[in-house]
């Protein structure tokens, strides 16, 4: 942690340190009188350390500010949004057979975005996008094993002892894959709705796995990605993700 005794006025030192209290009220926790009551009760934390000292400066950029263990989000150039991808639309910028892409739905953005987690383009649902490639390389990345979350209209009725036998594991071609919840939301004589937990990022895993479980997929929906939430939004809406939860996504991958 960089530690400084700020200045009066609050502005920030050229090297573009800033007091503690402020950057805390800035994220919108709270006034920045009500932010130094939180320091000088020891709920806040900067870089693991618990800070009481009014005055700190710290550099807004890398510092780990947490609040009652809640991580802020640091100040960064970079972009974050959550997009409701449509069905029928391909997870690329651009596709040789013609296909709609995501280029007609983010084309007028000047960054250069990176999709985490793409989806089938029968798959609609939460599409993160960034110009991050860190983060967006590392939710990707089967080590952080951030979990996704996802709701499937499904052929049939799904009965208590198929979820059983998907929390407990299923066998494919390329491996075993387990379930970490598994919730029968609806079950009718023809159909079912089934929300699925899962850290596995394989090719059209959910799809294979509720098929060889004897429930073929109708319709399939991303509802989450970690702690992140399509809340909202209809397809092909886009939203910037909170600052509420830019912090535990980083977290999510030791960012």
């Amino acid at each position: 942690m960089t530690e400084r005794t700020a200045p009066p006025g609050g502005a920030p030192d050229a090297d573009g340190l800033v007091r503690l209290h402020k950057l805390i009220a800035q994220s919108g926790i709270a006034s920045r009188r009500k932010c130094e009551e939180l320091m000088l009760a020891g709920r806040v934390e900067v870089d693991g350390e618990v800070v009481t000292r009014l005055g700190v400066k710290v550099d807004p950029a890398v510092a780990v500010v947490r609040v009652d263990g809640i991580r802020l989000p640091p100040r960064t150039p970079n972009v974050y949004l959550v997009l409701n991808k449509p069905r029928g639309v391909v997870s690329t910028m651009s596709d040789p057979a013609g296909r709609p892409s995501l280029a007609e739905l983010v084309g007028d953005r000047p960054e250069r975005l990176f999709h985490v987690g793409r989806l089938d383009t029968d798959t609609d649902g939460l599409l993160l996008l960034t110009n991050d490639g860190e983060l967006a390389h590392r939710l990707a990345h089967p080590s952080y094993a951030v979990a996704k979350t996802y709701v499937a209209e499904v052929d049939g009725v799904v009965r208590p002892a198929t979820r059983t036998l998907l929390l407990g594991g299923v066998q494919l071609d390329d491996g075993p894959v387990v379930c970490d919840a598994v919730t029968i939301q609806a079950s009718h004589a023809e159909r079912s709705i089934v929300e699925v937990v899962l850290h596995e990022g394989r090719n059209r895993i959910v799809r294979r796995m509720l098929d060889r479980v004897g429930h073929p997929v109708r319709r399939l929906t991303r509802t989450a990605l970690g702690g992140v939430t399509l809340g909202s939004l209809r397809p092909g809406e886009m939203r910037d993700l909170a600052r509420a939860e830019l912090g535990p996504l980083l977290d999510s991958v030791q960012l």
